[in-house]
């Protein structure tokens, strides 16, 4: 017999389904992802720490999952909601069910929910906090939990999700990824390769992947590394990662990265964006229901290039904060925001977007061959 399980709004909607995940009860932002495939790199992307993500797309589970197509060492969401679950995992890749690894890293899940009214209701009204419960099914008590659990803003959610401590990276992009599917997949970086400090906010693996895929030398180091730490590794060249949450607390981060602009190019995705813009004196915002899906259009403001793009935030940079040192190269075509800046002086630029998007769409990796010619300059 399937177990019931609840989803319950702050607003005081409540959702009835059925448990396909771990039993238990989460609380965290409620949002929602249109993507149509990769949910296995949406649920281990550390950018969705303290969230309840909602796939639009209606059957998942179909395809399995696998150990080559991790994110991070774990999932970090909270709790993960499909309209139709499919317990038949067929692709030649899958080792296991979305279940087992639901149940295997103790995330709750929900099926059998009207995902549209959902999103719907999230659109219109915003991001919600919510509580997602095989244990309590009782309407007003899980509503009264929405309302008091925490929510995203003001919170310092990288600490959570960063690395203990400092390694080298060695793994090149998976042969399904790579140009040169044929190429040998070595692990070890040339002698005169460049060496790229990657700064970890929660960074999405596929990052450190292109980066050594670029043949660079990559050292990975938290995101709570100070200025004078990443310059003691000689860089020649900075990244700063995606990460989750509220960008404005991470006052640390902030610092680091006015710490190393102008010793060194600095390339950064998502969060490393927000952080990067917020060293050089703008403002972020909370958007509404955030960007989450494979299919972001987003265009290069001095081309007119139009990419489609991969997406997973909930803040933006606020265009009238922008400093003069800052000039927008991407925006985004659904709403206008911005996508991309690059400082008007110094080597150092970011996108908001995903262009390492294991998963796709691909359209936007002529972003790391930049970076890597910053690098041999």
């Amino acid at each position: 017999m399937l177990q019931p399980a609840k989803l319950a709004l702050e607003d005081g909607t409540v959702f009835s389904g059925v448990s396909f995940g771990a039993t238990g009860e989460v609380d965290g932002e409620v949002c929602f992802n249109t993507s149509m495939t990769g949910d296995q790199e949406i649920l281990t992307d550390p950018s969705y720490r303290g969230q309840i993500v909602t796939m639009t797309y209606p059957e998942i589970g179909n395809c399995g999952v696998n150990e080559e197509d991790f994110e991070s060492a774990k999932p970090h969401l909270a709790g993960f909601v499909v309209r139709n679950y499919s317990g038949l995992d067929s692709n030649f890749r899958s080792h296991g069910t979305l279940e087992e690894f639901l149940r295997r890293w103790n995330i709750p899940a929900i099926a059998d929910i009207d995902t549209r009214a959902l999103v719907r209701r999230t659109r219109e009204h915003g991001a919600m906090r919510g509580v997602l419960s095989t244990a309590d099914l009782d309407d007003a008590r899980l509503v009264a939990k929405a309302k008091a659990s925490p929510g995203l803003v003001g919170r310092d959610l990288v600490r959570e999700v960063m690395p203990k401590s400092a390694r080298e990276w060695h793994q090149k992009l998976s042969p399904w990824a790579r140009r040169d599917a044929a190429a040998e997949a070595t692990t070890v970086a040339p002698p005169d390769a460049p060496h790229v400090v990657a700064i970890d906010y929660g960074m999405k693996w596929n990052i450190a992947r292109h980066l050594f895929d670029m043949n660079c030398r990559v050292t990975v180091v938290p995101g709570s590394a100070t200025a004078a730490e990443v310059l003691a590794l000689k860089p020649d060249g900075i990244f700063l990662s995606n990460g989750p949450g509220d960008p404005e607390p991470l006052g640390y981060a902030i610092d680091t990265i006015r710490g190393v602009l102008g010793k060194s190019p600095v390339f950064g995705i998502c969060l490393g964006h927000q952080l990067f813009s917020l060293a050089c004196g703008a403002k972020t915002f909370k958007l509404k229901f955030g960007h989450r899906g494979a299919n972001q259009p987003v265009q290069h403001t001095n081309t007119g290039r139009v990419e489609i793009t991969s997406q997973n935030h909930g803040f933006a940079v606020a265009e009238g904060s922008l400093p003069d040192a800052l000039e927008v190269t991407h925006i985004n075509l659904n709403d206008r925001t911005i996508e991309g800046v690059r400082h008007r002086e110094l080597p150092a630029f970011s996108v908001q977007y995903h262009p390492e998007a294991s998963a796709g769409p691909h359209d936007s990796g002529y972003l790391f061959e930049e970076f890597r010619k910053m690098l041999s300059r």
